[in-house]
């Protein structure tokens, strides 16, 4: 069954470009991974930068967690955030469609 995670990132003020910018390498890495089926961010109306994620398998999740390309991602974006990042795993409550009601 597939996992969705949200990661909600607190840049530092007036630094929200930069950690945009700063999380490229680490996201083109990711999208790389076995398992990973969305990894995108988006800019949130009060100042935050959310990444959504889908993964295949928690099994998927986890590797992702402990692999080079996170790594890389929480390296680059060191010195650019005002309080830890907001990590959510939520595992889906299909209902509707499979196009509308899940991701």
């Amino acid at each position: 069954m597939s996992v969705v995670v949200t990661a909600v990132f607190y840049p530092l003020p007036g630094r929200r470009h930069d950690l945009a910018a700063a999380m490229r390498a680490g996201i083109e890495a990711v999208h790389g991974e076995e398992g990973c089926e969305l990894y995108a961010i988006h800019d949130a109306e009060d100042g935050t930068i959310t990444m959504i994620e889908k993964w295949a398998s928690a099994e998927a999740l986890d590797a992702h967690a402990k692999g080079e390309a996170i790594a890389v991602l929480n390296r680059d974006v060191e010195g650019l955030l005002a309080q830890p990042t907001l990590v959510t795993r939520m595992m889906p409550i299909p209902m509707g469609t499979d196009e509308q009601g899940r991701l």
